[in-house]
């Protein structure tokens, strides 16, 4: 063990402490090697020629070590790093010193060779002994801490957790036990911690060291491992702790304050979105671009993304003030609302929307725009109508008229195989913008997703709701499954498929595979720690017990990036949108359904009535 003031004394004295150690070790491997090879003879040996060699191989070695900061924490102390670059900086001084003496012959030609290694195994050696005493420090201190934690994961990232738990003095958790289902790790132990199972013995491996903390210390982890954490951790009362992802080690090291608590995002999957900046860029870049819907959860997200593009300017569009409120304080740190890119509108009021569009022409434009709740366009269709189609159609026509270079226009999965209002208005706005991409001259597009984790008025946030208010919790039905991504993942897609989509078509994000409600319910409920009840209440009129991505006469190709399917959207006449609302309210979901049959059957030409 280190005595505390020391080891404080060489902590803060890092370099001129390495310095001086090295070079001691330096002629101390030298004495050595000079009697090893003269057969322990003192007087045989001209120690002044030994002196003068060892202090022109600790010059070079300081020299060299200088030039690639050895002594300047390039590498932590100890480590397999900090190891090859020792070596590599003794190895060059001793056969810079051994080619000199090789010519000028003023000691035997193998004494440079054996002090060279001599001195490095010193070296380390001496850097070995160090860090095991301090980590003995460490672990001594770290005992008398109250929780005991299991860390799933025996890799670089559990190496990097434990290390770092062991090191802070303030941290209340002590590592006892590794987890890992790689048979290659099955005794290996990390600073002492010895990896005891596999990931299905958690809660036998929890009970025989006293913890009572999990922590999943797997950055690449995947929606399966944490359920499967989850599934084993939370009926045994177990605390899950999580590292947030594997660009946490792209910052090089991860230690505790990277942990967080496991969250329902988690255990519904996530991935990491290869995206193509430039790509991105070449669209967005310098351009003045449009959002509608600015002020929702997924319009605000499309302002807070498209802002990091470089813009040459960010129109955003609402009828809802607080909404616009909301979104330039979230991106400009203020909500003085009277700058001119806040634009307060209804999409509904064609001779408004032309006039913005004719006062900014904006060259791109994100349609986010829309009403989305289902059971309540059951009720009320012909609002639908107004703002999915007719609302649709003043945008189409707005940015028709002042060369929109590119329009993309957000769906839903609701319009594949549609069976509600919400999924018919859009499908209906999907048809709406092909037929603009075929008579106008920029690329007009849709992006189909599902559920977005976090949104407003989602599942998650009823849930939410429900489980603070003491519950029930309501479901609509056992086996109902649906599509889940997360706000920004669905956004970065949405970004990414503008600059790959081709005219009229609509681009399907991969959201995975479809989540149970009630299973998302249960995690929700497992999360809050709370005896919550969950009560059935039946699927409502126009909801599906299972959602669709794409449509069963669709025909799906994927060929410009791995996430987003590409889609063949027939086309609908404008005059259909008028036409429907003059029906009569009662007739309204009839008459939308028997648009998008026709849009089925026609297969890519106009859907007529």
């Amino acid at each position: 063990m280190v005595p505390g003031n020391i080891s404080t004394i060489l902590r803060r004295n890092r370099v001129v402490t390495l310095v001086v150690f090295d070079a001691v070790m330096w002629l101390a491997a030298s004495g050595i090697a000079a009697l090893v090879r003269l057969e322990l003879n003192p007087e045989a040996i001209s120690w002044r020629r030994v002196g003068f060699i060892a202090l022109l191989l600790i010059a070079i070695y300081l020299l060299v070590g200088r030039f690639v900061r050895l002594h300047q924490g390039r590498a932590t102390l100890a480590t397999v790093d900090e190891t090859v670059l020792l070596s590599g900086v003794a190895l060059i001084s001793g056969a810079v010193v051994f080619f000199a003496n090789f010519f000028w012959q003023l000691i035997p030609r193998s004494v440079p060779i054996l002090t060279t290694l001599l001195a490095l195994v010193l070296m380390i050696l001496g850097r070995s002994t160090y860090r095991a005493m301090t980590f003995t420090d460490d672990l001594r201190a770290a005992s008398q801490r109250d929780t005991r934690v299991v860390v799933i994961g025996a890799g670089n990232a559990g190496r990097q957790v434990i290390g770092s738990m062991l090191r802070t003095p303030t941290s209340p958790w002590l590592p006892v036990a590794l987890l890992d289902d790689d048979k290659a790790k099955r005794h290996l132990k990390i600073s002492g911690v010895p990896v005891k199972g596999r990931i299905d013995d958690l809660v036998e491996v929890a009970d025989e060291v006293d913890a009572r903390m999990v922590i999943v210390a797997v950055p690449s982890a995947d929606r399966e491992l944490f359920q499967r954490v989850s599934a084993i951790a939370q009926p045994a009362g177990l605390d899950v702790k999580v590292l947030p992802s594997v660009n946490e080690l792209f910052r090089g090291q991860v230690g505790i304050r990277d942990l967080r608590d496991i969250n329902v995002d988690d255990v519904l999957g996530r991935k990491q979105i290869d995206t193509d900046l430039r790509s991105i860029a070449d669209y967005i870049d310098g351009k003045r671009v449009l959002v509608t819907g600015a002020g929702g959860s997924i319009g605000s997200e499309l302002c807070r993304q498209i802002s990091a593009f470089s813009p040459a300017q960010l129109l955003m569009l609402d009828r809802d003030e607080s909404a616009l409120h909301s979104v330039q304080l979230s991106i400009y740190g203020h909500g003085m609302l009277d700058s001119p890119d806040m634009l307060l509108c209804d999409i509904r009021e064609a001779d408004v929307l032309d006039a913005i569009f004719d006062d900014r022409r904006p060259e791109v434009v994100f349609h986010a725009a829309a009403l989305k709740h289902l059971p309540m366009l059951e009720q009320y269709p012909a609002e639908g109508v107004k703002t999915n189609i007719l609302g649709t159609l003043n945008v189409l026509n707005a940015a028709n008229r002042v060369g929109v270079e590119r329009f993309v226009n957000i769906s839903t999965d609701k319009a594949a195989n549609p069976e509600s209002v919400l999924g018919y208005t859009k499908r209906i706005a999907e048809g709406l913008t092909a037929h603009m991409a075929g008579v106008a001259d920029g690329t007009y597009i849709s992006v189909r997703f599902g559920n977005v984790l976090g949104s407003r008025g989602s599942v998650l946030e009823t849930f939410a709701r429900q489980i603070a208010e003491g519950g029930p919790v309501t479901v609509t039905h056992p086996d109902v499954t649906r599509y889940f991504m997360t706000i920004p993942e669905a956004v970065q897609l949405v970004i990414q498929a503008a600059a790959v989509g081709s005219e009229g078509e609509a681009l399907v994000l991969d959201m995975g595979d479809p989540i149970r409600i009630d299973y998302v319910a249960r995690q929700l409920i497992a999360l809050s720690g709370e005896p919550i009840e969950i009560k059935y209440t039946g699927l409502r009129g126009g909801e599906k017990l299972h959602e669709d991505l794409v449509g069963l006469q669709e025909t799906v190709r994927r060929d410009r990036h791995p996430l987003i399917s590409h889609v063949e959207v027939p086309f609908v006449d404008p005059q259909v949108a008028s036409w429907i609302l003059a029906e009569r309210p009662n007739d309204l979901s009839l008459s939308l359904q028997s648009v998008c049959e026709q849009m089925t059957r026609d297969r890519g030409e106009s859907a007529r009535v």
